[in-house]
């Protein structure tokens, strides 16, 4: 942006029009530099979060260059307390005691256009019907299989919990789409120190991934948010 300034040391006014132009040009490709490459060089610093809106059909899916980041795992794994403890919101993302509770695909704007958290529907409850649980099934797929947006997934898991036949299955989705992902162990003030070093080596050795995309979180006392915050950016 520098270059639109350069132009007052000049004093020919061809030199001011092609120096001119030259920045107008640059700022075209900076801001096409942006969309394509989903926000890569921005820090993930949120100044303000709201809620957007919510979809349950895969044509009504977001798909206008800004750069999402989506929150996947099981039913009550803690994705809206995450969601809401990133942002700094209280209530942003709705929780629910009853699991299964998210059963639409949900954005939030994040800074006025610059990211978007998207929370998918949990995982591995059926309350409400076979019919509805492949309805969600099938939005997690599309979603998954066809956002053009999407930058990164984060892939949660219970602590206290040893990783399910669902969430194997999950996480080779991720890798056979090749879909960028973290591990996020919610819930982790319900274990001491020791123990939730313990959980993050079981997790690694499970699923075969490095520990360095496992990040243990808590809601409660806010326990590796910056740290999330600090590899989104």
């Amino acid at each position: 942006m520098l270059l639109k300034y350069a132009c007052i040391y000049f004093n020919s006014p061809k030199i001011f029009l092609k120096t001119h132009l030259l920045a107008l040009f640059v700022e075209f490709f900076e801001t096409l530099a942006k969309n394509i490459f989903c926000c890569y060089y921005n820090n993930m610093k949120i100044r303000s979060a709201r809620y957007l809106t919510s979809v349950v059909e895969k044509d009504k899916l977001l798909s206008d260059g800004v750069c999402e980041f989506a929150f996947v795992g099981r039913s009550n794994v803690g994705k809206s307390s995450l969601i809401n403890n990133l942002c700094g919101v209280k209530g942003l993302a709705k929780t629910s005691s009853s699991p299964g509770a998210t059963k639409m695909i949900n954005y939030f704007d994040i800074n006025s256009g610059e990211a978007r958290f998207v929370d998918l529907p949990g995982y591995g409850f059926h309350k409400a019907g076979k019919k509805n649980q492949k309805l969600w099934a099938g939005l997690i797929e599309d979603y998954l299989t066809s956002s053009k947006n999407l930058k990164l997934v984060l892939f949660l898991l219970d602590i206290r919990h040893k990783p399910t036949e669902l969430d194997h299955i999950m996480l080779q989705f991720l890798i056979e789409t090749k879909r960028n992902f973290i591990i996020v162990a919610t819930k982790a003030d319900k274990l001491s120190k020791g123990a939730q070093h313990n959980a993050v080596e079981s997790l690694a050795k499970a699923f075969g991934i490095s520990k360095q995309i496992i990040f243990t979180h808590s809601s409660l006392n806010s326990q590796g948010k910056a740290e999330i915050l600090e590899y989104l950016g």
